[in-house]
């Protein structure tokens, strides 16, 4: 490893001779300078891996020198050293970066202890982060079972999805592989376990411990809501747990996290279904029963969802809650410009819903455009992509205004999806539907050994069209593909994020409860 050069600026550097003996006897190389100009100089023409700054100084103060220094070495840590600790002394200091602060009088042992964390923080994480990392998994793997609650259903996979991001961060791939082979295999016997116990879920769930699509809203939005409450509502379409983990640290810089948890989204995981589940308080069937042409037609989104607003207002009134709202869904980037243009005469509504869609097409998009092919070509690119969508996206914008109103936020999404790998045949008529994860239909013929597969629809809370229709859902990462021309599609859609069928990461999702800070 190559010797650290430490550059310190300090107008009594001779008191701390003994401070440069120490660390240079530990193998660093300290560079000195006692005004800020000198000191500007040498970073000019020389290289540092750290910066320690004295900030009351003759001339050019400590503070001001920092400016100069983040022009000519934006990314050099810089280690504030002051006799005082005002408050407003240490928010210009954050505002430009300060890496750490020391307060006077300083020992060696402080300083050393300093150099190792400023430099070797990315080092130490690592290593931590890799030792409980080999813990957890040898832990995991001895627990996966049938037989787990859906609480620890959902701590194993939020521990899975948070090594995912953790590694992502420091940029370590090393464990990647071994992270998608336990993705593997939890998501083999949460098939298994899924199975097991959606029906009686759904039979059953005032009476278990179990949040579901149709209870989600009654249950974590509905007690926050009354004729005093300022609540903006955001379902960001096919949000997944891993992309919500790289989202939370920009909410937290506006809100609170109240509560944050998972819930399950229903059979099929789609718009269609679950969006509408969601929004209705109703089960699938329900719906069909009071709206009979909602579950019917093609694949377009505004034909399957064009009641949402409907469904969402009378599941209010229901409840007793007669609230000033409002209701809005941006399904491209000009509605989202005619949101936020308008966005302030939403300010005395009780609850603000706001529908986003950007992921949900970004995903789909990956099917058809070689670029979003590219740019979303594994889990990693696909968490990437979407991070940098929303930290520059009008969302952003609705958030700070959010924060600055005083209006909580509850974040959900209605499914999350999952990148498909393997190809299963099917056979159907022409009236079955297009979706990759599940098929719905007459004598659909199947491996029944690799899906799951629902004779009877009512008992899942499913609509029929005729007596002998079924359901069939994809399981883990696979999907179905027609015999016709089976090749070329299996590896045309291979790769893809499709949502609909049985996965931790489709059914998994996320709900948030946040205040202002």
């Amino acid at each position: 490893m190559d010797q650290v050069k430490i550059l310190w600026v300090d107008d009594e550097i001779d008191y701390l001779k003994p401070h440069i003996k120490f660390l240079e006897d530990k193998g660093y190389i300290v560079y000195t300078a006692t005004n800020s100009s000198d000191a500007i100089d040498m970073l000019k023409k020389e290289n540092f891996d750290i910066l320690f700054l004295d900030e009351n100084m003759p001339g050019m103060g400590g503070l001001a020198m920092l400016e100069h220094a983040r022009n000519l070495n934006i990314s050099i840590p810089v280690v504030m050293i002051t006799k005082h600790q005002e408050e407003h002394l240490m928010e210009e200091a954050l505002a430009n970066r300060i890496t750490d602060f020391l307060i006077k009088p300083v020992n060696p042992s402080q300083i050393l202890l300093t150099l190792k964390k400023v430099l070797n923080e990315k080092d130490i994480l690592k290593k931590k982060i890799i030792d409980d990392f080999q813990k957890d998994y040898r832990q995991i793997i001895n627990e996966l079972s049938p037989s787990m609650s859906i609480e620890e259903w959902k701590n194993i996979y939020k521990k899975i999805v948070n090594y995912e991001v953790k590694f992502q961060s420091l940029d370590e791939t090393i464990f990647n592989d071994t992270i998608i082979t336990l993705k593997e295999e939890a998501n083999d016997i949460f098939a298994k376990y899924f199975i097991q116990n959606y029906p009686n879920w759904l039979n059953n769930s005032e009476n278990l411990d179990i949040t579901l699509s149709h209870n989600l809203l009654k249950q974590y939005l509905f007690p926050h809501l009354n004729e005093q409450s300022h609540v903006l509502f955001i379902l960001i379409d096919n949000l997944r747990y891993d992309q919500w983990v790289m989202f939370k640290p920009v909410f937290e810089e506006y809100f609170q996290i109240i509560n944050e948890d998972l819930y399950c989204s229903i059979l099929p995981t789609t718009t269609e279904y679950a969006r509408n589940s969601l929004f209705s308080g109703l089960l699938p069937n329900g719906i069909a029963q009071l709206y009979p042409n909602l579950l019917e037609g093609d694949e377009d989104i505004s034909s399957k969802n064009q009641f949402e607003e409907e469904l969402f207002l009378n599941y209010l009134k229901r409840y007793g809650k007669n609230l000033k709202a409002n209701f809005f869904k941006v399904l491209h980037p000009p509605m989202a410009q005619r949101y936020i243009k308008s966005i302030n005469e939403l300010k005395d509504n009780n609850i603000n819903v706001l529908v986003y869609n950007f992921i949900d097409t970004f995903a789909h998009a990956k099917t058809e455009v070689e670029l979003v092919k590219e740019l979303a070509k594994d889990e990693i690119s696909y968490r990437a992509v979407t991070y940098n969508w929303f930290i520059h996206s009008i969302l952003m914008d609705v958030i700070r205004w959010a924060a600055e109103n005083n209006f909580s936020i509850f974040l959900t999404t209605d499914h999350g999806s999952v990148q498909i790998k393997n190809p299963i045949k099917i056979i159907g008529d022409r009236e079955t539907n297009t979706n990759l994860r599940f098929k719905t239909g007459k004598n659909l013929s199947v491996d029944d050994k690799k899906v799951y597969r629902m004779r009877k629809p009512e008992q899942i809370g499913l609509p029929i069209q005729n007596v002998s229709d079924s359901y069939v859902f994809a399981l883990r990462y696979d999907f179905f593909v027609y015999p016709n021309n089976y090749q070329y599609y299996s590896k045309y859609f291979a790769d893809s994020f499709q949502h609909g069928g049985i996965s931790l990461e489709e059914n998994l999702v996320p709900y948030v409860y946040m205040r202002p800070r």
